[in-house]
């Protein structure tokens, strides 16, 4: 470790001398949004008629070091929604130049003259990546009125949905807990809303969203699958600005501003569905004359919030969180008894950022961050005789929760024109409660408790990685992770190289190739697969090893000039090991019979291998009065595991042959916008039974799995092979008509009116079995049945902007 860092400081000294033949200049500064004074983070700055350019980083900073020039050199300044500028510069001296960019209007056409920005993106060495603009992303259709980041995602070649509705990323074959979410530098274990149909993310309150599925660089770690990187706003140094809506299931406001004009702002968002009070009353007209009465109910909230202070160009400091919880309830009410029940789950996080700039070539962040999820069950019931008088009660509490504490810094180095250094350190420390259970009961004298052994560990990691450029048509970015995971008595290292790089060909046609390992010491233990609040997150034990991955994938990218069209191949390949999942019939709340004190997590689980492999194709149009993509993947995913299947191989629930999105955005005019999407995707991997029949267990009445049957008391049910039922293709239509007006005062409201799944396909959800007689005879036999819950679904909203 200690010479790796001795490496870096040695590089860094050394990319200064060797670029001491000639005179050079370094030209870098910020770059903004003109309104708002919000830094603008992945603009392309590049020099006309030369093969160098750079792309301000995630605060906006930007810096080129270019040889001295007695001409003058022309710098264009270009981002995705925004006007281009070109400044030219007489390169004799160092330069400070920061760049204030202006939205572009509504319904421009994109005008090409000489090399468009974006072909310096196509020639980037990053591959597998995935920028959605939040402009973009707010004209798609929504489902029940609600955008949501998650499910514009899914619409990507190799991302994946699970279940009908659900918004759950599965990118390349991994699962939901091998993505790597980040909010502000903060990681987000559980991005769900009302199990997992609505994402925790609200859209007003995001400045970017950036997917990597492979190839990562190496300043990203801890996950197998992807990395899904999203920045909120910073809020307006200016004046006071909002916007918000109301759906059909809930309201959001977000509100931005100055503290101190054009040095302090803040940001606040908050949103809240409101189910369950329009429900309450229907349920209450409806029970009138029962005797018992049961309310249940279900809400969500979250909030993020945000302040920044600018110090100068040298010095910013940012103060970020999120906060957002899930709560479901059901209380019932009789003569002789009551009972109240709960299901609750939700995240919080905190991020404290300084950005310090050293000089024009040395840049640097630096973070202090906390993360939690937590997940409870509870429930209390009470018996009452006739007089009213209390005989029994019963209480459960079950909860799950893993805290972090983080420090990392990170580093921006650009010492010529053809090295971009970046590098730094990472230090997490985790504490992991897998599961607690408490039961009272007037029957016991004491209460019972079931505990999953709390675990604390650390994961760290350094890391260096260099964007070179040996020639004007090479572009290289190879880089070094090296991670470290130490738990109470054992500790894991791991070094995980990274190498991508892009090859200009004639005619703007680049080709690019990427390799990554990765290592992930954090997993979630699953019984279906859909990335549930009732997962758990348990950490790399003794007996656990950490999940491991190599990936190598490789492609062509052509930026179409003249239409605005990007156009994008690629074919991929990655091996896993070590990943995870319950034996046959275990599942969180499974209790060590010996010890009924404890609950042994790390007993009712197998690790295994996993392969996956395919290709992607992406053809996308982001400018213009009409945009979209089109997106195709053909991909198979396979899993081994010698404790499940009978140790035969076997695809996850998630493998999908087939998957195709078409989406497609049309401005007719300032007024109206039209937006469709259509969706395909082949029918996911499933174990049905096989037959059904009576039978008596070894112990009546319980519950149990055991060599591919599974007894419910007296009934049992038989399996084949896992998985090895296909369910029927998925396909749906969705469309949504915008209706925009601006106001006096620079209020503008638009009302959008839309439909989910508008031809009313019966998707299937589940199956099951069920027995049905014979025409009038006395014989039954087993039929199976498929079971959809999305119709045709009609949404209205109302959002508007002050």
């Amino acid at each position: 470790m200690a010479r790796f860092v001795a490496c870096l400081f040695l590089l860094s000294g050394l990319m200064p001398c060797l670029a001491r033949g000639q005179t050079k200049f370094t030209i870098s500064g910020f770059i903004r949004e003109k309104d708002t004074r919000e830094l603008l983070p992945g603009v392309t700055v590049y020099v006309e008629g030369t093969p160098f350019g750079t792309a301000a980083n995630s605060y906006g900073f930007y810096s080129l070091t270019l040889p001295a020039a007695t001409d003058t050199v022309t710098l264009t300044v270009s981002y995705i929604g925004f006007e281009p500028v070109r400044q030219p510069f007489r390169l004799n001296r160092d330069i400070a130049a920061d760049f204030w960019l202006t939205p572009s209007a509504r319904l421009d056409e994109v005008t090409v003259s000489g090399k468009k920005a974006g072909g310096q993106q196509v020639f980037a060495p990053q591959m597998s990546k995935v920028e959605v603009p939040i402009a973009q992303l707010r004209k798609i259709p929504a489902f029940l009125g609600e955008k949501d980041v998650l499910r514009v995602l899914q619409l990507m070649p190799g991302v994946q949905k699970g279940s009908e509705g659900q918004t759950g990323l599965y990118v390349r074959g991994g699962g939901p807990d091998q993505n790597l979410v980040i909010l502000d530098d903060a990681v987000v274990y559980n991005a769900s809303h009302l199990f997992g149909f609505f994402s925790i993310f609200n859209s007003d309150a995001l400045k970017s969203v950036e997917l990597t599925k492979g190839g990562f660089p190496a300043r990203y770690g801890g996950r197998l699958s992807s990395v899904l990187e999203m920045n909120m706003k910073e809020g307006s140094k200016e004046k006071l600005k909002g916007e918000g809506g109301i759906g059909l299931v809930a309201s959001r406001l977000t509100l931005e501003g100055p503290l101190a004009k054009g040095r302090t702002s803040f940001l606040v968002s908050g949103r809240r569905t409101y189910i369950d009070l329009l429900a309450r009353p229907l349920i209450a007209h409806a029970q009138r004359n029962d005797e018992s009465k049961v309310t249940p109910g279900y809400y969500f909230y979250d909030l993020n919030a945000k302040v920044n202070y600018d110090f100068g160009d040298r010095n910013k400091l940012y103060l970020s969180g999120y906060f957002g919880r899930d709560r479901f309830y059901a209380n019932e009410k009789s003569s002789g008894s009551a009972m109240n029940a709960g299901l609750a789950w939700g995240n919080a996080t905190g991020t404290l950022r300084w950005n310090h700039l050293y000089n024009q070539r040395l840049f640097s962040n630096t973070s202090f961050i906390f993360s939690r999820f937590n997940f409870r069950v509870d429930s209390d019931s009470e018996e009452f005789d006739s007089q009213g008088a209390s005989t029994d009660k019963y209480s459960l509490i079950y909860d799950s929760n893993i805290r972090d504490w983080t420090l990392k810094t990170d580093f921006d180095y650009f010492p010529s024109p053809q090295h971009e250094v970046k590098f730094g350190l990472i230090a997490t420390l985790h504490k992991f409660v897998p599961s607690a259970l408490t039961v009272k009961g007037d029957l016991s004298d004491d209460p019972i408790d079931f505990t999953a052994r709390p675990v604390n560990s650390v994961e760290s990691a350094l890391y260096a990685e260099d964007n070179w450029q040996p020639f004007d048509r090479l572009k290289i970015n190879a880089g070094l992770r090296l991670a470290y995971f130490r738990t109470p008595s054992k500790h894991y290292f791991r070094p995980e190289p990274r190498w991508s790089s892009a090859l200009r060909l004639p005619g703007d046609l680049s080709f690019k190739t990427s390799y990554a390992e990765m290592n992930q010491f954090v997993h979630m233990l699953s019984n279906t697969g859909l990335g549930l609040p009732t997962d758990l997150w348990v950490p790399t034990t003794d007996l656990v090893a950490p999940q491991h991955s190599r990936q190598v994938a490789a492609g062509f990218a052509r930026e179409l000039e003249r239409t605005g069209l990007t156009l994008s191949l690629e074919g991929y390949y990655k091996y896993m090991n070590h990943i995870i999942s319950y034996k046959e019939g275990a599942s969180f709340l499974s209790i060590d019979g010996e010890n009924a004190r404890e609950l042994n997590w790390e007993d009712n689980i197998t690790s295994g291998k996993g392969w996956s492999y395919g290709a992607e194709l992406l053809l996308q149009k982001k400018e213009g009065r009409f945009s979209g993509w089109i997106g195709y993947t053909l991909s198979w995913t396979n899993w081994k595991f010698p404790e499940l299947n009978n140790g035969r191989m076997f695809h996850p629930r998630y493998d999908r042959r087939h998957d195709i999105s078409v989406v497609g955005i049309y401005e007719i005019s300032r007024k109206i916008t039209l937006s469709a999407v259509w969706v395909y995707g082949t029918g996911n991997a499933l174990t049905v039974p096989l037959s059904t029949y009576d039978g008596v267990t070894d112990d009546l009445g319980k519950f149990g799995y055991r060599g591919g049957v599974e007894w419910f008391g007296y009934r049992a049910r038989e399996y084949g092979e896992k998985n090895s039922f296909r369910a029927e293709p998925y396909h749906r239509f969705d469309l949504s008509v915008q209706f925009h007006k601006k106001k006096k005062g620079g209020f503008e409201r638009t009302w959008e009116i839309g439909a989910y799944n508008l031809y009313n396909r019966k998707n299937p959800f589940f199956y099951n079995i069920t027995r049905e007689r014979i025409g009038q005879t006395d014989q039954y036999q087993n039929v199976l049945k498929r079971y959809s819950i999305f119709p045709v679904i009609p949404s209205v909203s109302y959002n508007f902007k002050f």
